[in-house]
């Protein structure tokens, strides 16, 4: 027989389907943007040129803002965009940034956790079981809420990618260190 070399099989890691989670998200990003625009300038012509105001244009661009906002965040988060004070990161050494940095998306973590995936569901399940529906549009809130419990999944999602690069750098500074 002979003897072949088997080649390590390549897993799935959440590193390797971060650009394709990356990109679905600008295009969704961009698709809800262009229609936020559409939906402004039809309230802008309905109100100022036909003198008779759309009636599901306002709800429409706060619901709009609302999805356009979390996804944003989670977009940013993923993207290392996000607001930091980055003072403490400036002051301590080399090789302590990669301790911080996982100690800061493990927070970051917990509160995409607790904030919108715990309390997102609990929002969307009441409004859900009250059967709540906006006044305009008569869509049910729950739609509307829902996308609280999936930017913190997107959050939660892009926080372990980093803090599985912070881990990584960790181990390879160790390496380095007992070479």
């Amino acid at each position: 027989k002979e003897s072949k070399h088997l080649e390590p099989k390549k897993t799935i890691t959440m590193n390797r389907i971060r650009p394709y989670v990356d990109r679905a998200l600008e295009v969704f990003l961009m698709v809800l943007m262009g229609v936020l625009v559409l939906d402004v300038l039809w309230q802008v012509a309905t109100r100022y040129i036909l003198n008779n105001p759309s009636a599901f244009t306002d709800e429409l661009a706060g619901f709009l803002l609302i999805w356009v906002g979390l996804f944003g965040g989670a977009y940013a988060t993923g993207k290392r965009q996000h607001l930091a004070i980055d003072l403490l990161p400036q002051r301590i050494s080399p090789l302590k940034k990669p301790y911080l940095y996982l100690f800061i998306n493990f927070v970051i973590a917990l509160f995409a956790l607790t904030v919108l995936i715990i309390g997102g569901f609990r929002l969307v399940y009441l409004t859900y079981t009250l059967h709540q529906t906006s006044s305009a549009l008569e869509v049910p809130l729950a739609l509307v809420y829902i996308v609280l419990p999936i930017s913190g999944i997107l959050i939660i999602y892009y926080s372990i990618c980093e803090m599985i690069l912070n881990i990584r750098a960790i181990a390879n500074s160790k390496q380095t260190a007992t070479v």
